[in-house]
Parts: structure tokens; C-alpha cells; sequence
């Protein structure tokens, strides 16, 4: 795994979800985003990273509990 190229794309659905122009776009992307966040946890925890339990919690905050916009 190329883990700079897993941050940058999990940085990338993070900010393509911010421009998102509706809520179905803005979901798909964050659960893209939970979807990396998860394959970079595993990766780390592989290796025995200790910033994996912070990956494997963070992962879980990206999908959006309500449909109620943050601005």
C-alpha cells in the first residue's frame, strides 16, 4: 500500500464532500472517506502503528449521523 497516496485521497473525499452541492454527493464522499480511513487503519495496525487507534476512530466520525447540513 502506498500510504501517501491513501492520505491524500482520503484528504481529497474529505474536501470534495466540504464542496459537495447536495447532500447525496457530500454523503457518497464521506463514506469514500470512511472507506480509506479504514483501509489505512488496518494497513497501520498491520505494522503495529500506534497512530492506528487514532485512524480506527477517526474513520468512524466521517459518516454523517443525520442529514441536518453543518453550515
Amino acid at each position: 500500500m502506498d500510504i501517501n497516496h491513501e492520505y491524500a485521497a482520503h484528504q481529497s473525499a474529505l474536501m470534495q464532500a466540504g464542496l459537495a452541492g447536495c447532500e447525496d454527493q457530500r454523503r457518497h464522499q464521506l463514506i469514500k472517506a470512511s472507506r480509506i480511513a479504514g483501509r489505512i487503519s488496518a494497513f497501520q495496525r498491520e505494522l503495529g502503528a500506534a497512530a492506528a487507534c487514532a485512524w480506527s476512530a477517526a474513520h468512524l466520525l466521517a459518516v454523517p449521523q443525520s442529514s441536518t447540513p453543518s453550515h
